[in-house]
């Protein structure tokens, strides 16, 4: 356990390496987050409701997208790539370290770095604007959505890592289908707009989905529009697609293992 608290640490202190490459990423994740609150507040303006969303909860929704993606959606294993196609591998497999527990704790501290920031630029937007929030004072809501997040987190880890172990059978460009990956896991997990002002069927047929259980189900805990019982059912849809892609992950880069060749190594 040590050793990989160790690899947070060094990850963390690693990031701030690389300030100009950081904040480049933070300055376009804020301005993301910018660009939707001040579409959103025109949309739905103060005393309006529209999809059931009135501008306090809409506000909400999207500067809580803010704070719940940089810890979900940030991942370090779309470095997981890189490491297979160049050959890299194979020092891992040298070392008395598992490659799944190294990168997972690579992904936290990538996380703790994205979240300080995130939470500071959420500050600077409420001091600066004043929009008004919903905050959540019943402590049954802030335990579920503390869950939601928690499960969220592993869950997108093991989506973005078995995707980068297409580098396994393809090595020559195991980039392009992450830029596509990014694009529909935004969308799917409703990081611009709540999934459910969606069509019924839809919105339905996406809840049995994994992805909205990385963004939109914590927030839609959250915002209390939830029963107990509706909580409990999308717990257990995340943990269900937890589990199963944590053993789809092991059953595919032991597969990978068997291809992988390293020339020069």
């Amino acid at each position: 356990m040590r050793k990989y608290l160790q690899i947070i640490k060094i990850t963390f202190e690693h990031i701030f390496v690389y300030r100009v490459n950081f904040l480049l990423w933070r300055l376009r994740a804020f301005t993301t987050i910018i660009v939707l609150y001040f579409l959103w507040r025109a949309l739905i303006p103060e005393g309006v409701s529209v999809f059931g969303y009135n501008q306090a909860r809409i506000l909400t929704y999207i500067l809580g997208t803010s704070i719940i993606r940089s810890l979900v959606l940030t991942s370090r294993a779309g470095g997981v790539a890189g490491i297979i196609a160049r050959g890299d591998l194979s020092n891992f497999l040298l070392l008395p370290i598992s490659f799944l527990k190294y990168w997972f704790a690579r992904d936290l501290g990538g996380k703790i770095a994205n979240l300080f920031f995130s939470i500071f630029e959420i500050s600077f937007i409420f001091w600066l604007l004043k929009p008004p929030l919903i905050i959540q004072s019943d402590p049954r809501i802030i335990i579920f959505t503390a869950v939601a997040i928690i499960v969220a987190m592993p869950l997108y880890f093991f989506i973005s890592f078995l995707l980068s172990l297409i580098a396994f059978w393809a090595p020559e460009n195991p980039w392009a289908p992450r830029f596509l990956f990014g694009i529909i896991t935004g969308f799917l997990a409703g990081r611009l707009f709540p999934l459910d002002i969606l069509p019924p069927v839809l919105f339905n047929f996406l809840k049995l989905m994994p992805f909205t259980y990385l963004l939109f189900f914590p927030l839609d805990v959250y915002l209390g529009k939830l029963s107990t019982l509706q909580i409990v059912s999308g717990l257990s849809i995340s943990v269900f697609w937890l589990v199963a892609f944590s053993f789809l992950v092991r059953v595919v880069y032991q597969k990978g293992l068997r291809v992988y060749a390293a020339w020069g190594r």
